[in-house]
């Protein structure tokens, strides 16, 4: 199935199995993508030589270690959203808001797999936190 058939179906669709098998295979592709990521990162931290010949080339090399660090960090949490959002195709959840039990919709879907949140409660959330900055 492609985007525009999905996006062709009927609302009354929405969710049904086949719609669920193309965001499966879609998170399980982005799962098997983000997971080389991160050993990627993980392989090339490993295989830094911080015993470079001056201390302006270690410390370049340190601070691309915690770069790296921090893209598998990102990618990990990645993994683990995505992973969530296997578990809630399975459960039959997958695609409602967690906040309103609203559709979270196929568009949000398709731009991110693993949103949580329909966009009027990540609008909400969002202004909610930017008044709070504001107020502190």
């Amino acid at each position: 199935m492609t985007e525009q058939e999905l996006l062709q179906m009927p609302a009354a669709d929405y969710m049904n199995e086949q719609q669920l098998d193309f965001f499966k295979h879609r998170l399980q592709q982005l799962h098997e993508e983000t997971a080389a990521e991160v050993a990627a990162a993980r392989e090339a931290v490993a295989t830094t030589d911080l015993a470079a010949a001056d201390e302006l080339d270690r410390a370049a090399a340190e601070e691309e270690n915690r770069q790296r660090l921090r893209f598998a960090e990102r990618k990990y949490y990645l993994l683990r959203k995505i992973q969530r959002s296997l578990d809630k195709i399975e459960d039959g959840s997958y695609g409602y808001c967690e906040i309103s039990g609203d559709p979270i919709g196929l568009q949000r879907l398709l731009l991110r797999p693993t949103a949580e949140l329909s966009f009027e409660e990540k609008s909400r959330q969002e202004q909610k936190e930017k008044s709070f900055r504001k107020n502190r």
